[in-house]
Order: C-alpha cells, then sequence, then structure tokens
C-alpha cells in the first residue's frame, strides 16, 4: 500500500472531535517511522489529507473539531514537555477585565523560551517564559478541559501583567478590583 494511503486509511481510524491534531512524531509513530516523512507530510497536505496548523502540528480536516479551541489545543502539544498555562491578555479578555477579545490570537505563560508561534489562516500563539514553578502557582491555577491547559486566576493575569510589563491600558480597573 502506498504510503500516502497508509497514512490516509490509520488516521481516518484515529481521528475524532477529541482528537483531530498530530504532532510530526505522532505521525511517525503512526506510520512506524516510515522514511520520507517531510514528502509524505507535503503530498499529504497537496492531496487534502493534511492541513499544516504550524511547523509540526497538523490538523485532520475531515472530522468536526472544536474550531474556537484549535490554538489552545495546539498550544498544549507544541509545549506537552513544559509548564504551560492561559494568562496575560487571554485569561483577562475571558475573565472580563479586558473588554476586547483577542481575535486569532491567544498568550500563555510558559516554562520553556519566549516565542510567537505563527499557525497561518488559523492565528498565533504567543509563549512568553516564565520561571515559576507549579508548585508556586497551585492555588492560582486551575484546569481548563476544554482547553487542555492550565488557566491562571485574573490575580495571577493581572500579576503577569506587571511582572511582564505588558501594556495595562485596556484593563478595567473597576471590574479588576471586583474580581481580585
Amino acid at each position: 500500500m502506498q504510503p500516502i494511503r497508509q497514512l490516509e486509511k490509520v488516521l481516518g481510524g484515529l481521528v475524532d472531535a477529541d482528537h483531530y491534531l498530530f504532532s510530526t512524531s505522532d505521525l511517525q509513530g503512526v506510520l512506524g517511522g516510515a522514511r520520507g516523512l517531510p514528502v509524505l507530510l507535503s503530498r499529504a497536505e497537496k492531496a487534502g489529507i493534511l492541513k499544516r496548523v504550524c511547523r509540526g502540528i497538523y490538523l485532520y480536516p475531515r472530522v468536526d473539531y472544536p474550531r474556537g479551541r484549535l490554538l489552545f489545543h495546539a498550544a498544549a502539544l507544541l509545549r506537552a514537555n513544559e509548564f504551560n498555562y492561559i494568562s496575560l491578555e487571554t485569561a483577562l479578555s475571558d475573565a472580563g477585565i479586558i473588554s476586547q477579545i483577542p481575535i486569532n490570537s491567544i498568550t500563555l505563560m510558559s516554562s520553556g523560551r519566549s516565542s510567537v508561534i505563527r499557525c497561518g489562516d488559523f492565528g498565533r500563539i504567543e509563549f512568553v517564559h516564565t520561571v515559576r514553578r507549579p508548585d508556586e502557582l497551585s492555588g492560582l491555577l486551575t484546569y481548563d478541559p476544554a482547553c487542555r491547559l492550565w488557566r491562571a486566576s485574573p490575580a495571577l493575569a493581572l500579576r503577569d501583567m506587571r511582572a511582564t510589563r505588558r501594556n495595562k491600558d485596556l484593563i478595567n480597573e473597576e471590574v479588576a478590583r471586583e474580581l481580585v
């Protein structure tokens, strides 16, 4: 069987609304360490079997996936070996402290290095480095199963905004005082 047909058959049996994103290492494992993986992935993209989200992350577009959570799920997959949590503008917007809703952009604190990952039409993921450990923040984080990431409390997100010297012009101080 041709590798592209093998990939299509295997993925067709694996994907569902919860499992629709794959890293290149996932795909390499699915194919048993197939040689020429970059060429195969390029062909799979051209055939519409996969869609590249960002470097190393692919979407199986033939399944109904939660479009509003795709960037969060991609971030969790990209930095699976790091401590990450939703914070800064994203957490404050979700809490209603910032009135503007970031479109196609999410911000997370990460134990990994700071970087902005461009995800084409899907948007962008911004990781901001933190030296804080999970045990230091345990009372200020809650797990968000829909996003598959930890989420900062409004108090922690505000503290992160100050610590990273982010622009605080959009913060509604009155709402912030009520929630914190």
